[in-house]
């Protein structure tokens, strides 16, 4: 059965969608079976992130309706055969689909699937309760900045009052050369003021903004980032990627300066 995990976030804009596509990715690189679901009806996206939303002829609401069967729904994602993404459908599943609803319809996938991890809407609206009551475990994912940080806060107080095995924090969009400046929080420091175990720490690169269909570089650091992600949650590995390595020391230094000039 699946590891069900909601991925949400307290504030939008932190990029939850692209950590959803890339960590389901990073899954299927260990060789695990992975759907991504989107429920964020109206502002779906994930396909896109995906670069399938050509390949879309079914969404969710589909599914619910009655108008096909689950497999019919699910799109395998690129080269990548064990990656699979079932789409939002449109505004009017918020009315339509419950938590109730959507559980079942996660219950028949699990079978299928080692993870399934589900894209939540951003915030604490009635899409966010629908996606956390249908989850095993949560990931919150926050940015480095104070207005992040406390959404992120009130987030993990609310989840904190749902049964969930365990609620996770990734940092993204992280800036080395600005941690080492002192200019932003560093990752254990935001992990102590939101007394959430950190899981994940994801760089600001150009690299995942440049990506077509979310597939980085292999020699970007995020890919390197995603990976270290993708073995805490399964292995249960400690391990944290290290923003600031290429900022210490005298060539470090180098290139702070010529990072604060550009």
């Amino acid at each position: 059965m699946a590891n069900k995990i909601v991925v949400t976030s307290g504030k939008g804009g932190v990029g939850k969608t692209t950590v959803v596509a890339n960590l389901g990715i990073a899954l299927c690189d260990l060789g695990l079976r992975v759907a991504l679901i989107d429920v964020d009806f109206g502002l779906n996206n994930l396909d896109v992130v995906l670069g399938v939303e050509n390949k879309v002829v079914y969404d969710i609401l589909d599914v619910f309706e009655g108008r096909c069967r689950i497999k019919q729904a699910l799109i395998q994602c690129g080269e990548h055969k064990n990656l699979f993404v079932l789409p939002s459908g449109s505004a009017k599943g918020n009315n339509i689909i419950s938590g109730q609803n959507l559980s079942v319809i996660l219950e028949n996938l699990s079978p299928l699937f080692d993870y399934i991890l589900i894209d939540c809407p951003a915030g604490i609206d009635v899409g966010f309760h629908r996606a956390v009551c249908c989850a095993d475990s949560a990931l919150v994912v926050a940015t480095p900045n104070l207005t992040s940080l406390r959404d992120a806060d009130k987030v993990i107080s609310i989840l904190k009052s749902y049964r969930m095995q365990k609620i996770s924090l990734i940092i993204n969009r992280a800036r080395g050369d600005l941690i080492t400046g002192q200019k932003m929080m560093n990752p254990l420091d935001v992990q102590a003021l939101l007394k959430t175990q950190l899981v994940g720490v994801l760089p600001e690169e150009d690299a995942v903004f440049l990506s077509v269909g979310n597939k980085l570089p292999k020699k970007c650091e995020s890919k390197k980032a995603y990976k270290i992600l993708a073995s805490n949650l399964h292995i249960g590995n400690k391990k944290i990627f290290d923003v600031t390595c290429k900022y210490n020391g005298i060539f470090g230094s180098i290139r702070r300066g010529l990072k604060n000039k550009i």
